[in-house]
């Protein structure tokens, strides 16, 4: 079954960005699902487009996974978002401690100022 010749091109637009190692959208990996999500299809239409399946299985014979190195890197990325997601959490709680004692010290710097002007008005 063909496809739309704007898929067509969509298609071949993401294929060489994949196979020359400057993708967009996904992790680089040379598979028919980040093919799909490079171009922004379902998975489906791509494979829908058999003449552009050919070239691709021709090309990448085989899938070809991540090497250990990426995977020790992804695994850092991770990480370090979830320490970032953390640190983020931690800040807004801060936030909110200091909001609350700039409240206290407001409030207590105003009753410090009727504290004194009652005081000078005693004298």
């Amino acid at each position: 079954m063909a496809v739309s010749a704007a898929t067509e091109a969509k298609l071949r637009a993401a294929m060489h960005r994949l196979l020359e190692g400057s993708p967009r959208h996904t992790d680089g990996a040379l598979t028919k699902e980040n093919l799909a999500r490079e171009a922004g299809l379902s998975h489906a239409t791509v494979h829908r487009a058999t003449e552009i399946l050919d070239e691709w299985n021709t090309r990448v014979p085989r899938p070809i996974r991540r090497t250990p190195a990426e995977r020790a890197r992804d695994d850092t990325i991770r990480g370090l978002r979830t320490q970032l997601t953390q640190a983020r959490a931690q800040v807004c709680e801060l936030q909110g401690r200091l909001d609350a004692l700039a409240t206290v010290t407001a409030n207590l710097y105003a009753a410090n100022l009727t504290l004194q002007q009652r005081l000078e008005n005693r004298h």
